[in-house]
């Protein structure tokens, strides 16, 4: 996410939809303000394709929906639209949505240096108030890594670490996969992410 210009025209959650639907760029929705979305690395690309492949074939025909970048999330009751890298939802209520989910029970963040603080500080706090949220996976688009936010039965929220030789484990979609199956193939050094 970027910081908000002043350009961008001051809108109601109601009027922001209908604007957005208009815009040839992606824009979140927060606290009233608009932020345009910017653009990604060969690396963060690569990582949520596999990431979303790998969901969309374990989850098949079942009832959970996987999105990509271009499925908003309403964060709860909230006038806050956000753009995850993948989100996925079980709950039949999002079913019935065209041009949002309010419901996701696992949402995905590749991370950058610009973005990192962000996704692990603010934009955390925020989808943690989604009432169906698990899984807040955070993967690194610069090193052999992934942390992932899981909320336990009790309401707490662990973290995990997960790096070489290590299974990522998504309760909430029942999905384990090796780290090296996300990374396979990519050059980490030569992220232009590293060399700003």
């Amino acid at each position: 996410m970027t910081i908000a210009r002043d350009s961008f025209p001051n809108l109601t959650p109601e009027d922001y939809l209908i604007w957005e639907a208009q815009q040839p760029d992606k824009h979140e929705y927060i606290n009233g303000q608009i932020y345009a979305m910017g653009g990604g690395t060969k690396n963060r690309s690569l990582i949520a394709v596999r990431l979303l492949t790998a969901l969309a074939n374990h989850l098949g025909n079942g009832p959970c929906e996987v999105g990509n970048s271009d499925l908003r999330v309403k964060i709860a009751d909230l006038p806050h639209y956000t753009y995850p890298d993948i989100s996925v939802t079980c709950d039949r209520r999002d079913q019935t949505t065209t041009q949002y989910i309010r419901y996701p029970c696992l949402i995905v963040g590749v991370l950058s240096p610009t973005t990192e603080a962000y996704d692990r500080g603010g934009k955390f706090r925020l989808y943690r108030q989604n009432p169906m949220l698990v899984d807040y996976l955070l993967v690194s688009s610069t090193q052999l890594e992934i942390d992932l936010y899981h909320k336990n039965e009790a309401g707490n929220w662990l973290i995990f670490n997960y790096q070489a030789g290590d299974i990522v484990e998504l309760k909430s979609v029942g999905l384990s996969f090796p780290v090296e199956q996300i990374y396979r193939g990519l050059n980490l050094l030569q992220d232009p992410d590293l060399m700003s």
